[in-house]
């Protein structure tokens, strides 16, 4: 936990960004009756039937100290998705970079093993020196900044049934688009003297 507080207390250095990554499973879901339309004196109605298209996922890396976040959605979440949003992410976004320093969970394709599944081995071991690598405590992947983005993208845009993987992932695009455009960005408080104050009980007590 630490390790991930004192990262986010850094100052911005763009050779070296903080980066968080997370990813989220998501169901294609289709009206089976057409919803009865708004109103004057009436809200929208909606039929509790569905019909379900499968599932696909999204990954979603940002930066919050540069307000940016770059979103792909892909069927599936494997270690070579993995590999190859990370290597998009390098090679279209950070040519430039020294290292990422990478905020991510402890999902076993999250490691630069993943990058031997896609490339061929020099090229993913230099892929993987792109990379610093910063994970969250196992029961505490909330400390990834991450999880936030996509708790935005759920409220704001995937509150609703979309059924099929193309308008879904032209809705992602759009929301990426305007909330890079507008800036916006997590503004995070808990520090480590915050954390020592509030989970003193979790820490080891020093005795003479």
């Amino acid at each position: 936990m630490e390790d991930i507080l004192t990262l986010y207390e850094q100052p911005y250095d763009p050779r070296h960004p903080v980066v968080c990554f997370d990813e989220r499973p998501c169901q294609l879901i289709d009206e089976v009756l057409a919803p009865i339309p708004m109103k004057p004196g009436r809200s929208k109605r909606q039929d509790d039937e569905y019909a379900r298209h499968g599932t696909c996922c999204v990954l979603i890396a940002c930066e919050p100290l540069r307000s940016w976040r770059f979103v792909q959605v892909r069927m599936r979440r494997t270690a070579i998705d993995y590999a190859s949003f990370m290597q998009e992410l390098i090679e279209t976004h950070y040519r430039d970079i020294d290292r990422i320093r990478l905020v991510q969970d402890n999902l076993n394709t999250h490691t630069p093993g993943s990058f031997y599944h896609a490339l061929a081995p020099q090229e993913a071991f230099e892929l993987a020196q792109k990379f610093e690598l910063h994970y969250t405590p196992i029961k505490g992947s909330w400390l990834n900044m991450a999880e936030i983005e996509l708790s935005v993208l759920a409220r704001q845009c995937l509150d609703r049934r979309i059924g099929d993987i193309e308008t879904f992932t032209k809705e992602v695009a759009s929301w990426t688009a305007k909330r890079n455009h507008a800036h916006k960005t997590v503004h995070w408080k808990f520090t480590k003297t915050e954390a020592r104050r509030k989970l003193k009980r979790k820490y080891p007590m020093l005795q003479d």
